[in-house]
């Protein structure tokens, strides 16, 4: 079962950033789901803890992160691939996750958020009782 969608296709995020007039990058995600739940990891180049934001409301999740990738004062960049400076996504969680439970860490702007099942959707083993 699917326990993770993108909401209304990030369409709605990147409508949302116009509407303020900013535009985002998408960052690209892996979701890797087993019985116990998922784990989500996004590539957040340049992006410091302290410039990450990543909350749960309702059945939401969303990350945004800011790049934050400093010069030295007086200098620019000759050559720049990436001119955007905000990652956003945004996901839909299932009934099944317990997004009370959620853990995150982000290592070398490779963010991993680990989302459990609930204790209802786990795997568990009934017991046969022979008679």
């Amino acid at each position: 079962m699917n326990t993770l969608t993108q909401t209304k296709d990030n369409n709605a995020v990147a409508q949302q950033a116009a509407a303020r007039d900013e535009t985002v990058l998408l960052p690209p995600v892996d979701v890797v789901e087993d019985p116990t739940g998922i784990t989500l990891y996004a590539d957040l180049p340049g992006v410091s803890k302290d410039k990450l934001q990543l909350r749960v409301e309702g059945d939401q999740l969303s990350l945004e992160g800011e790049l934050d990738l400093p010069l030295p004062q007086g200098m620019q960049a000759q050559h720049a691939e990436v001119r955007l400076s905000r990652y956003r996504r945004a996901f839909t969680l299932s009934k099944e996750l317990d997004a009370d439970k959620v853990d995150a860490e982000l290592t070398q702007g490779l963010l991993r958020v680990r989302i459990p099942k609930a204790e209802h959707a786990q795997p568990r083993k009934i017991s046969v009782k022979v008679n």
